[in-house]
């Protein structure tokens, strides 16, 4: 069971756990041990999720979100297989946290009517400025 905040908590079938071969530094270590590990999260399908989150989730997960909804993890830091498998499993907790914040409504408003006014007296100031930078005629100097 993974826990993400005080009342959510992901359910162990709704995670897989696949261990490979990890690149990298680790001479010899590298080729004999399955140090890497890749997190399948079936996110999708989760009952601990609710739709709007599910959304948001899949925007946040980006190319780590697969065809059939489910975000995949893979984490190949260290050397310790233990090791990777809490940097994944946190990285997933971060990203659920992260999906469950609701983004804040932007309501637009108006401009007031003295910033209108204040807007409009200064484009007339720079207009008058501007026409007198013109060529000076022969009837004028």
């Amino acid at each position: 069971m993974l826990r993400i905040t005080d009342h959510i908590a992901i359910a162990d079938w709704e995670i897989t756990e696949s261990f490979s071969r990890s690149s990298g530094p680790g001479g010899q270590n590298v080729n004999k041990v399955s140090t890497a590990v890749e997190l399948r999260f079936e996110a999708e399908r989760s009952p601990h999720l609710a739709p709007p989150v599910k959304a948001r989730l899949k925007r946040i997960a980006g190319r780590k979100w697969t065809n059939d909804g489910a975000i995949v993890i893979r984490a190949e830091e260290t050397r310790s297989q233990l090791r990777n498998r809490e940097i994944a499993r946190e990285r997933l907790a971060e990203m659920i946290r992260e999906a469950l914040v609701a983004p804040k409504l932007r309501r637009p408003t108006k401009p007031t009517l003295g910033s209108q006014r204040r807007r409009l007296e200064t484009k007339t100031q720079r207009s008058s400025v501007k026409s007198l930078r013109g060529r000076i005629g022969e009837d004028e100097g």
